[in-house]
């Protein structure tokens, strides 16, 4: 590995799916200011995901339309002609 361009700060941090609930812990850099209680008592850092593997339809295999920010109205409300 290269010296001096990989983060020093790596810690545990939990990564949440907010489609679906499903929460994994892991090693990260990802900044953070929201804190959770993990299943072994222990707070770490909250990363909320809009779409992780267990709710992507590439892995699932389901093709589902997940919009939990409003995407599409956000686009079309952006890019819709002014009158």
């Amino acid at each position: 590995m290269k010296e001096g361009i990989h983060p020093k700060n790596y810690r545990l941090v939990v990564f949440k799916d907010m489609s679906n609930g499903h929460a994994f812990l892991s090693r990260s850099a990802a900044p953070s200011k929201e804190t959770i209680k993990w299943e072994d008592g222990n707070e770490y850092p909250l990363v909320k995901l809009e779409i992780s593997n267990t709710s992507h339809p590439f892995f699932t295999g389901k093709n589902v339309l997940v919009d939990t920010a409003g995407r599409i109205d956000k686009f079309k409300k952006k890019y819709e002609k002014k009158k």
